[in-house]
């Protein structure tokens, strides 16, 4: 079953003397991961590298993104990758900040403290389904509001705006398996 992020998690260990610290939260978008890294980058303004992965479905289908920042080929971004993979995680962002401690760690050494740190951030991470979103658009005589605000949080869904009229029109967010028949449920009034 496909995972997200529910509560982001932290890790920080020192491997012959070069530090890493990993973040791993839950990103919905392109933006959302570039707001994350320069959040991180500001916390870490003499940082060696920032390495990160990310792995985000849009509507063109799953975006998938890693950077070695400097690192070797394959020694940062790509094992940081696979903990997304791995997890199958969607809408999630791992970032490692490294702090060069003076002593090469070689490709493989690199790989394993990249994707170690990336793996206890994770750990430290809440997770939990993913589930697929839709968001929809319904406008309801007042008499059917309580009922629709009823039947969206029965799916687990969640209300977006509200805008009183001469109707109410409610945006929800709400599991897509559900949308369809709540649509059919609702529009029609």
């Amino acid at each position: 079953m496909t995972q997200r992020i529910l509560s982001p998690g932290n890790a920080d260990q020192t491997i012959t003397k070069s530090r890493f610290i990993a973040a791993a939260e839950y990103c919905d978008s392109e933006r959302a991961v570039a707001l994350m890294l320069r959040r991180l980058a500001a916390q870490h303004p003499h940082a060696s590298h920032l390495a990160f992965a990310c792995k985000i479905r849009g509507a063109e289908g799953i975006l998938q993104r890693f950077h070695d920042a400097g690192e070797p080929s394959g020694t940062a971004g790509k094992p940081i990758m696979q903990y997304l993979e791995g997890r199958d995680l969607i809408n999630a962002c791992i970032a490692v900040v490294r702090y060069y401690g003076g002593i090469n760690l070689g490709t493989g050494g690199l790989a394993r403290a990249y994707g170690g740190t990336a793996k206890l951030a994770l750990d430290a991470a809440t997770l939990g389904d993913f589930v697929e979103m839709r968001r929809i658009r319904v406008a309801l005589d007042y008499a059917r509001l309580d009922h629709f605000l009823r039947e969206t949080e029965k799916a687990r869904g969640e209300i977006l705006d509200k805008d009183f009229g001469e109707r109410v029109t409610v945006i929800a967010s709400v599991p897509a398996d559900a949308a369809q028949a709540l649509l059919e449920r609702f529009a029609g009034d």
